[in-house]
């Protein structure tokens, strides 16, 4: 590979984020070419995408031993100085990978052995080519016992001064619990994340990093009222499937679900905010069964191990939505409506409604809002100022604190 293609393959890889370990097609003498590497780490679990013009063969294995590590033999590659130089960074920070090392194990076998902070539950999967991607291959290495979004939740109070639990410490979780019963609970969810740059503006301004710093600034400014606590589906720059999305809601019980966007759509000159809520029908436009169906396949982009999930519970879960959710919904939806109305346009004067799969919660009222048109020159201008950021967050949260102060939650009995 030449200096002018790796510089180009960098700039790629720079637009889609994460670590980007070039390996480039060159460095192998035979088999698939290698076009990247890219690793997104998080405190949920931490990602390793292998991405070649051909699919590749690969086993795993975690050899016994007091040092945790993954190995991972490939099949048909064979490896070269370039490979041997560039495989061996990784973030400091990753909360799970401490390095990695690349060797040949056999002729025309490569092995990778990633050494390990702590112990994880690794899954490998293949994807098809979609979007910018070609054959990836992914593994995820998850922690042995996941994160506890309600647990990080009290965690959080407890950082900021609350009172320590009274009463035996087995039960301190027991009592945790009731106080955040006390709370009005929002999931705030950035939409896209990691392998899914969502959409992009016209000067590459990336869809996934505008809505994350948009969920961080609403929580900011939701943990700041009396009686109310925020919880972010994710904090950084990684993928989360849709229902992993929903999941983490129901498990704090949240009183109300906001995904946030700024998408794109095919005629540049769409401009403007929206407000959506689930229909169990037909959309109400043909824009929102549009927007729907590209949001609806993140998982495709982001990637999804189809074979881990579940199919009979999930749909069990999108099922389950009722009239009383969506007629909640609407309402929300029309007052944050009528706030982002005042920083800026709105793309319909009513909140619309389609067939959204994270908006899907059974008994949490959800809305999806489309801060922009990122595919809009002007908008996206917008979307980039850090002010229109915070006008936006203002917007929501207004919108979400006279909802409820019109509307407070009731007791909570859900089951997570």
């Amino acid at each position: 590979m030449g200096p002018v293609q790796r510089r180009a393959l960098l700039a790629q890889g720079a637009r889609l984020g994460g670590l980007v370990l070039l390996l480039g097609g060159g460095a192998l003498a035979h088999g698939a070419g290698i076009l990247a590497v890219r690793v997104w780490p998080a405190a949920d679990y931490t990602r390793l995408t292998i991405e070649s013009d051909e699919p590749l063969a690969a086993r795993h294995f975690m050899p016994a031993g007091a040092a945790p590590r993954l190995v991972v033999d490939f099949d048909g590659l064979e490896l070269d100085a370039a490979l041997r130089e560039l495989v061996g960074q990784v973030r400091p920070d990753d909360p799970y990978i401490a390095g990695v090392r690349v060797g040949q194990f056999q002729p025309r076998v490569l092995r990778l052995v990633i050494d390990l902070k702590q112990p994880v539950v690794p899954e490998q999967f293949a994807l098809e080519p979609v979007a910018p991607y070609r054959h990836r291959l992914v593994f995820d290495l998850r922690p042995t016992v996941a994160p506890d979004p309600l647990l990080a939740l009290i965690r959080e109070k407890e950082a900021a001064g609350a009172p320590a639990p009274a009463g035996p410490a087995s039960d301190a979780l027991g009592q945790f619990i009731e106080r955040l019963n006390r709370l009005v609970i929002v999931a705030v969810d950035a939409g896209h994340g990691g392998e899914d740059p969502g959409a992009v503006g016209p000067t590459g301004l990336r869809e996934k990093d505008v809505v994350l710093s948009v969920a961080r600034l609403l929580k900011q400014r939701l943990d700041q009222l009396p009686g109310m606590r925020a919880m972010l589906t994710r904090d950084g720059d990684y993928f989360v499937p849709l229902h992993e999305r929903v999941r983490k809601a129901r498990r704090v019980k949240a009183d109300l679900f906001v995904s946030i966007h700024a998408d794109a759509f095919i005629r540049r000159e769409a401009r403007g905010a929206s407000v959506f809520a689930l229909s169990t029908g037909a959309a109400t436009s043909a824009t929102a069964r549009w927007m729907a169906d590209r949001e609806n396949a993140a998982d495709a982009v982001g990637g999804v191990n189809a074979v881990a999930r579940d199919p009979q519970v999930l749909q069990t879960l999108l099922d389950m939505s009722t009239s009383a959710q969506i007629r909640d919904s609407l309402r929300i939806g029309r007052e944050m409506l009528g706030h982002l109305g005042r920083v800026g346009r709105l793309h319909k004067p009513a909140v619309e409604q389609a067939g959204f799969a994270v908006l899907k919660a059974p008994d949490i009222p959800s809305v999806l809002v489309e801060t922009a048109f990122i595919s809009n020159p002007e908008e996206e201008a917008r979307l980039r100022d850090p002010g229109f950021q915070e006008q936006l967050a203002d917007a929501l949260s207004l919108g979400i604190r006279n909802y409820f102060a019109r509307n407070p939650p009731l007791a909570r009995n859900r089951s997570g």
